[in-house]
């Protein structure tokens, strides 16, 4: 049992901190660990919610992919953000959206990959870190980026709140989609595909932190 939290637990907290330590003004940890208890909170209910459309006999791959699984996730964690995190006081720059975006991802990913590793065994816990759980943050990155957007540069404020959901719920369906259809040669598809994750991500980080203390100012003058 420790073996499996251990190793259901390692990943999520060496790229929360990855993510963390790429801020260059640093967020209150309380409010990160309160989206974190947040998104972790998430799991029980989606779970349910999907079990109840599964058991009506919907088989399809493009549902199973993009509704069954993506649009209930990604939905829930913006909702989250929204009523937790955008209006809040300490989210004044654009790098904020995308660490408080990836701590509501990764509360979801642990308890996901906890329940996943105690059904299937530790033996899948190195392929989980490398592909759900890495997945799950870089779709946070990906929401948080848009969202930190919206809230800072003032222009296109709606649009960026939309793309907020919907570029998260279409790459995390796509991964799904994978993952359903690919069957024994997953790797090679998916494998490229989470290359692209990582450099969008990554584009996408380096943009917020670009200007963050202009930023930063900027929003306290305007405030």
């Amino acid at each position: 049992m420790f073996a499996i939290l251990s190793a259901g637990i390692a990943p999520v907290f060496a790229l929360l901190s990855f993510f963390y330590l790429k801020d260059k003004v640093s967020e209150p940890l309380p409010l990160i660990i309160r989206t974190f208890i947040f998104g972790a909170l998430l799991v029980l209910p989606i779970m349910f919610l999907q079990y109840a459309i599964v058991s009506t006999g919907i088989e399809h791959p493009i549902i199973q992919s993009f509704f069954v699984s993506a649009l209930l996730e990604e939905f829930f964690k913006w909702f989250i953000f929204i009523y937790v995190i955008y209006h809040h006081t300490e989210f004044n720059a654009h790098y904020d959206g995308i660490i408080y975006a990836v701590s509501i991802s990764l509360g979801f990913a642990m308890v996901e990959n906890i329940l996943y590793l105690l059904s299937n065994g530790i033996e899948y816990a190195f392929t989980r870190a490398l592909f759900p759980v890495s997945s799950h943050a870089l779709f946070g990155v990906i929401m948080g980026y848009h969202f930190g957007k919206a809230k800072i540069k003032k222009h296109y404020t709606i649009g960026n709140i939309i793309l907020a959901f919907i570029l998260p719920f279409t790459l995390h369906g796509t991964y799904n989609y994978i993952l359903e259809t690919a069957t024994n040669n997953w790797y090679y598809v998916l494998i490229p595909f989470m290359i692209v994750l990582w450099i969008m991500g990554l584009h996408r980080m380096k943009y917020a932190n670009m200007n963050q203390n202009t930023e930063y100012h900027v929003f306290e003058k305007d405030a």
